[in-house]
Parts: C-alpha cells; structure tokens; sequence
C-alpha cells in the first residue's frame, strides 16, 4: 500500500511540532485557569493569554486588546454578525453569495429576524465587484462580511479596495479571514477592516480556537454577546479560557507571519506542479477560480466525463475533497460553483487539493500519478 497524502488544508492542517511544543507546558505543569489571578497558577496561565495575545495581534497589524478568543472562526462570524446587527432592528446586511455557511447561514437568519440583506453576486471568478458593493449600500447599512479567501475555489477577494467602500459609507467591515491566515497577507489598518475572523487550525495552529478581531480605536466597535455567563473576553465570550489552544495559535500566527514570504513561493511551486502534471495528462481538466488571485497553495478543478463518487472510492489514499457539478442529478451543486456559473450539468467530478506546509515534491508527484490512473480508468470503463 502506498503511503497516505494529505492535500485538504483547506479542511484542516496538521499540528506544527513546534506549536505543540509551545502548548505541552500548559498542558501539564501550568494548568490554571487564567482568571484565577490570586495565585501563581492563574498569573502564569493569564500571562501566557496575553503573550498569545500579541502574537496574534502582531500577524494582522492589530492591537493586542482588539484580539478575543472564541472556538474558532465559526463562533468569531457570528459573534461578528449578530453582535452588530442585532442592535439595530432595521439595519441592513450585505454579504456575498460565495462566504462560508457560518456567514451565510447567520446572514439569513438574521434576515428571518427582521433584517434586511443583500446578498452579492460575484463574477465567474469568484471576485467581487467593488463599484457592485458601492451600489448595494444604504444608509442603513450596518455591517458589510466578505471573506478574504474562499474555502472552496482558493479565490482571493480585493479586501483593500473593498474596504475603502465600506468605510467612506460609514457601515462596518467584517472579514472572514479564515482561509487567508498564514497564507497571505493580513493588516487590519490598511485594509480598513473593523471586525475580522480566524480559526487556528488552517494555520497548523490546534483546532477549538480561534479570534474575533473587534476595533476599539478610532471607532469602537461595540458587539451584542451571544451568551452570558462570566466576564471572560472584555464580556464578549464568557467561560474558561482554553488556555493550551489560545498559546498554540499564538505560536502559530507568529510562524505564519515569519515563514509566509518563503512559504507562499514554495507552495505555489508544488501547486503549478501538481496542475501542471495532471493538465498534462487528463483532457477536459477545468480551473475553477481566479487563475492568479488565489491561495497559492490551491487548486479546484473540474473533470467532465467523470462521476465524483467513483473518481473518489479510487483515490480513499489521498486526503482531498470532491463534489460533483450535479453528477447524475444525485448531488447537489455547491453555492460557490452554482454562484460562478461552474456548476454544469451532466457528469462532471470536481476536486478541491491544497498544498500544505508539509508536502514534498515527490508526494505532489505521486497524488498526480494516482488521480490520472483513476480518471483514465473511470473514462475506459464508460
């Protein structure tokens, strides 16, 4: 049996020892709970937060105190959300049609609540347009979220530009910076963004934590808690802190910072290689995405003439994920391809591989390898 290959970091990535290395202490020896200050214990564990803290805030050009803790980026979208709309009852929403479910999903049933909502088209690319956004704003206005870089198809939204937008109308910027941590570029000043989402396991931090970055200067941003129950967090997260994952995604975010400039040319190598070595060899290959705006380590494509389930009961050893562009009329098309005009009908298997950290040469050659046998022995078998 060959070795397995994990190429599905935008799932989840693995832990980077040294990450684990920085979390062992706190799993062991410095247990205490960092809200109990009177003693040694919690005084180590609180200092240890508020390291992580600056390390955090350090990687996105924040302030330390902008940066609350939560469990991950599913929580900090809609602490973002909710937080800012539901104190207004007739503000209104804008978002776009390719965000994260976490989004969307708020989106709409902040709608059902009494909100009003715009949701964005976004162009074959994935792309949003910024005189589109203009248009779309009102006076009510409240909160615009888009997402820096898109889960599925990698594309990489213009957040500067947008922002720019979003602060000359005066409404709040949300950014579902998810995807984007470690991988591209992230400062909330130059951006203009007032509200902005990480989860610390797409960055080879652990999973269960992640941030809401909420401005405090020169314009508070001032959220409604989804929950009450403690004063943890400034009051907007209440409960113990997860101390061991809170240092590991600060080890993490300052790893990200300081490796992205030679990170990002390398992995953009093995993806080139790896699309380049399966172009090669299987007809009617089809990228979905910005062909340059994108992650750089991913690649989303389409194969016609393919069922998805087949193509993937052959490829069980390499870690990707698949859907298909309405595949025999089983499978239902995703948002973000139905929102691209890239959901066709017909048989056609589309395949989401990202290239991590940890990946060689010689595992992007073979994934390639075993993805075009399976592919030309399901086209064989018609």
């Amino acid at each position: 049996m060959p070795p397995p290959i994990y190429l599905d970091h935008h799932a989840t990535t693995p832990l980077d020892p040294r990450v684990l290395e920085g979390m062992l202490p706190y799993l062991r020896e410095h247990f205490g709970n960092a809200a109990s200050r009177n003693h040694v214990f919690g005084r180590t564990a609180a200092a240890a937060v508020e390291e992580a803290r600056e390390r955090v805030a350090a990687a996105i050009g924040a302030r330390p105190a902008d940066i609350v803790f939560t469990s991950g980026a599913t929580e900090a979208n809609a602490l973002a959300l909710r937080g800012t709309v539901l104190q207004d009852s007739g503000a209104h929403l804008v978002t776009t049609a390719i965000e994260h479910r976490s989004v969307l999903d708020n989106a709409r049933r902040l709608e059902r609540e009494g909100c009003s909502l715009t949701v964005l088209p976004v162009d074959g690319f994935g792309r949003v347009d910024p005189d589109e956004l203009r248009r779309a704003l009102r006076p009510q206005t409240r909160l615009v979220s888009v997402m820096a870089a898109n889960n599925e198809i990698g594309t990489l939204q213009p957040i500067a530009d947008l922002g720019a937008v979003v602060r000359d109308s005066g409404a709040l910027f949300h950014v579902d910076a998810t995807q984007a941590l470690g991988r591209v570029a992230l400062d909330v000043e130059a951006a203009g963004v007032d509200l902005l989402s990480l989860s610390a396991h797409k960055a080879y931090g652990p999973k269960g934590v992640g941030v809401l970055y909420r401005r405090r200067r020169p314009r508070r941003v001032r959220l409604v808690p989804l929950q009450e129950g403690g004063g943890q967090e400034d009051g907007l997260r209440p409960g113990t802190l997860n101390v061991p994952g809170i240092v590991g995604m600060g080890v993490a975010c300052e790893l990200a910072a300081a490796a992205m400039a030679s990170e990002g040319p390398r992995l953009l190598a093995l993806r080139q290689r790896l699309f380049s070595a399966l172009a090669h060899e299987i007809e009617g290959l089809r990228l979905n995405g910005h062909p340059d705006e994108r992650l750089a380590g991913s690649l989303h494509l389409a194969i016609d003439g393919v069922d998805a389930d087949a193509l993937l009961l052959g490829l069980d050893d390499i870690a990707l994920s698949a859907g298909a562009a309405c595949s025999s009329g089983v499978v239902k098309p995703s948002h973000v391809l139905q929102a691209i005009g890239a959901a066709t009908p017909g048989q056609a298997a589309t395949l989401r591989l990202c290239v991590g950290r940890f990946n060689t040469e010689g595992e992007i050659d073979a994934a390639a390898q075993r993805i075009v046998t399976r592919v030309k022995a399901l086209r064989a078998a018609r």
